[in-house]
């Protein structure tokens, strides 16, 4: 699976052939369509290990509230000694936009859950109604927007850019904007 990874990572899912991965792992394509039944499927199966790893990160709670935004900032530090997952990511979330990409529907599975999760975290640190204000909504698209920005900044140029400061530095600008009388200045 590792090895698809790498692969997808550094080609793209539509530069990728199964006969590259299966030469890699030593099998033959039919080999590797046996584990799999398809290269969408592979495609699938190596998003969801990427998942599994950020998941087994978490614990058996997940944060809520404060203690989620900053595990955002936590993630962001894992994300600098895990190039290829990043790389993956980068990728295939940029490919996916394309007709008939066989990852569109987990990207934009992923989008809207991570978007409501961020949101509600939001809420929870500002201690805001949840009621539907759309200015946290924009608050938690600018939070994904600038994790996923950072990781492409990094990857171009990793001695140039900090993805947790970076990230670290906005959900603090956003707390303080979102409620001030909570996270001032000082916050």
């Amino acid at each position: 699976m590792h090895i698809a990874m790498d692969t997808f990572a550094a080609r793209g899912y539509n530069n990728a052939s199964l006969a590259e991965i299966a030469d890699r792992v030593g099998l033959t394509q039919a080999g590797v369509l046996h584990y799999f039944r398809s290269k969408a499927l592979l495609l699938t199966s190596v998003l969801e290990l990427r998942d599994q790893s950020d998941i087994e990160q978490l614990g058996p709670d997940r944060p809520r509230g404060l203690a989620f935004l900053r595990h955002l900032v936590d993630t962001a530090i894992r994300n600098a000694e895990r190039e290829g997952i990043v790389r993956l990511y980068a990728v295939l979330s940029a490919e996916s936009v394309t007709d008939d990409h066989p990852a569109q529907e987990y990207f934009r599975d992923r989008y809207d859950g991570l978007r409501g999760l961020v949101a509600d975290a939001l809420r929870e640190a500002c201690d805001l109604p949840d009621d539907g204000t759309a200015k946290v909504e924009h608050a938690a698209n600018a939070v994904i927007a600038v994790m996923d920005g950072l990781q492409v900044q990094w990857l171009l140029a990793p001695g140039a850019v900090d993805m947790a400061a970076s990230t670290d530095l906005v959900v603090d600008a956003l707390l303080r904007t979102l409620a001030p009388d909570r996270f001032g200045a000082d916050g």
